[in-house]
């Protein structure tokens, strides 16, 4: 049979007509980007109507940046936009600068729910993807830079003219986080001295570092015994010119000093960690700012607070809008309207503690501060025989529970719990002061984790340190002298876990994400789990037979490592893809997956995002 094939004129008419149908494909694509992201309308002021209270005072909300989809430390555009429709909802407005010195000076009146609101480093993404969220909500914010940005060579961040053009949108006022964003006296996790680094430096060795370092404003200059290396005068004159720079850079680039100022790094009780260097700190700011953030972790301030003693909170990136209710109603107990998502999914549970929502397959169990969250399926207390499968997605640092056979006040259950990316498995019978551990095990052996020694992770540290010093060296003679040493540290031989040395088992973040699959069958008296489609064990024998109510928990495990939100005592239990067989013939009782319609719509949504985003990252 003789071969079929495309003449040259048809090929060339199908390039064209594909070629056409992707300029058609793109423009649409930019048209819906500009329209996102160009502003359409003036913020609106508060009017003097609504400013009927003093004592409630004003909340203060700060955020690290803003990414299109999200980083660890960045939070997502639609994450954010999440967060500020949940404070307009609970009927937050948002105060300016000179409201704030107007209340704290003369007590002049806010809005009944008053909202500060923070942009921290002054990243260029930030300005791009919280315009339009801050325009749908009519908020103002401030948007904090470090001057010493606006002079690098760094596309990351606002240069002057970005700064002017937020000021000309009017949802903007500008705000400073100092002039530098640098570390002094820092050590390693091993003691090894590394003496000042700026951020850029910071960043490549900050997995090997542990809280052992201060800021550049913080401290005087010590040596490796903790040893001033300037004494008191050079201290003041260092401190003084950083302040000096700051003001100088600000004024020949943007024209203005911004009124409000970010002490890097709060919550040491005054403006340093060293009593002289608070001191001085403590007269530049007053010389040069109106107002100064000094503390993080609560967000309520009163009239009481000093306009040089502000605080605020500063939301992750992970966490969800009612995690951030959960805080603010920690601090101010004013009542909160936490947010519910899909009313009719939420219609099969009952929220015992803490705050649910729904979010498709997905269910957020926001526990109470320092707590728990605990909720109910409704209708399960009449089964024995119990099947339940989901995926576990909140994170490592923090407690996610499945209970079976539970009774009304949990003194009756067996219990599967991911605590700390530890398994336990408890039982609980009637009359027991004290459940029983009938299980245990760390996932990371589960998974078959090889450990690095710690001799390993110490030679890893030093060679990424001098690999940094070298990089950043003053000059080539530096950089020939530490080139050296670190060919000498990479021909070290350092022991194994294997070989009989010490495990580094690193500390769970609390930014540290965790997702594991769970399935777990409960029939008779056998129990059987299974992690990630593994089984973790089978048949595990269990004395409560009774039927019981299906539970699910999240709990504040204690307060894990975090360089950053060391105080957030709230957990977000994620619960996805919930399915619960019940009986002795295992009937569905349960489902909480996406199915038809709704599961070709989410795969829709997922495809159009990642066009978006490969358009935005390449073009």
């Amino acid at each position: 049979m003789q071969k079929y094939e495309f003449s040259p004129k048809k090929k060339d008419r199908i390039k064209i007509f594909r070629s056409i149908l992707e300029a058609i494909i793109l423009i649409l694509l930019l048209a819906l980007i500009l329209k996102a992201l160009l502003p359409s309308k003036p913020y609106s002021p508060v009017e003097d109507g609504d400013r009927i209270q003093t004592g409630s005072g004003f909340i203060a909300i700060s955020y690290f940046g803003v990414d299109r989809m999200g980083t660890q430390s960045l939070i997502s555009a639609s994450r954010l936009d999440e967060h500020l429709k949940a404070l307009y909802n609970q009927g937050y407005v948002t105060i300016t600068q000179q409201d704030i010195l107007d209340y704290l000076e003369n007590k002049k009146k806010l809005p009944q729910k008053a909202l500060f609101l923070v942009f921290e480093d002054g990243r260029r993404d930030t300005g791009i993807f919280a315009q339009k969220i801050m325009e749908e909500y009519n908020f103002k914010a401030t948007m904090m830079t470090y001057a010493q940005n606006l002079e690098l060579n760094d596309s990351k961040f606002l240069k002057a003219d970005d700064l002017k053009d937020l000021k000309k949108s009017s949802f903007w006022e500008l705000g400073s986080n100092g002039y530098r964003l640098s570390y002094i006296n820092v050590f390693d996790r091993y003691g090894n001295f590394l003496d000042q680094l700026d951020t850029y430096e910071f960043s490549r060795v900050s997995k090997y570092l542990d809280k052992n370092y201060n800021h550049y404003l913080m401290d005087y200059i010590r040596d490796e015994n903790g040893v001033p290396k300037e004494i008191k005068y050079q201290m003041q004159e260092r401190i003084a010119l950083d302040y000096s720079k700051l003001k100088q850079t600000y004024l020949e680039k943007v024209g203005e000093m911004p009124a409000l100022y970010a002490l890097m790094h709060s919550n040491t009780g005054k403006f340093g960690t060293n009593d002289a260097v608070s001191a001085e700190n403590e007269k530049r700011i007053k010389e040069i700012f109106k107002l100064n953030f000094n503390r993080e972790g609560v967000c309520l301030n009163t009239y009481e607070t000093s306009p040089y003693d502000l605080t605020r909170i500063q939301p992750q990136s992970y966490w969800y809008p009612n995690h951030l209710l959960m805080r603010i109603w920690k601090d101010t107990k004013e009542e909160m309207n936490f947010v519910l998502g899909d009313s009719e999914r939420s219609k099969a549970w009952e929220t015992v503690y803490g705050a649910s929502e729904f979010r498709g397959d997905t269910i957020v169990l926001t526990s109470l501060p320092a707590d728990h969250g605990l909720m109910k399926l409704k209708g399960s207390e009449n089964y024995a025989d119990v099947t339940f499968s989901a995926e576990l997605k909140g994170n490592k640092a923090g407690v996610q529970s499945v209970y079976l056979r539970a009774d009304e006040k949990l003194e009756n259950y067996i219990c599967v719990r991911l605590a700390d990316n530890v398994i336990h498995v408890y039982e609980k019978g009637k009359g027991d002061e004290e459940s029983t551990e009938l299980y245990s095990i760390d996932l990371d052996k589960f998974d078959g984790t090889v450990y690095q020694s710690l001799e390993e992770n110490k030679l890893e540290a030093e060679i990424e340190e001098l690999k940094t010093a070298i990089k950043y060296a003053p000059d080539k003679e530096t950089a020939a002298l530490l080139l050296t040493k670190l060919n000498e540290k990479m021909k070290q031989k350092p022991k194994s876990t294997s070989e009989g040395a010490d495990e580094y088992n690193p500390e769970t973040e609390l930014s540290e994400p965790g997702d594991r699959k769970i399935k777990i069958k409960l029939s008779g008296e056998n129990l059987s789990v299974l992690i990630d489609d593994k089984p973790l064990f089978e048949n595990l024998k269990v004395k409560n037979t009774d039927k019981g109510s299906v539970y699910i928990e999240s709990a504040f495990g204690g307060y894990a490592y975090s360089q950053r939100n060391i105080i957030d005592n709230v957990y977000d239990g994620v619960f996805k893809d919930i399915v619960v067989y019940a009986g002795e013939e295992q009937q569905p009782f349960y489902d909480n997956r996406l199915h038809g319609f709704e599961k070709a719509k989410d795969n829709a949504k997922n495809v159009w995002d990642m066009i978006v985003n490969f358009f935005i990252e390449y073009l």
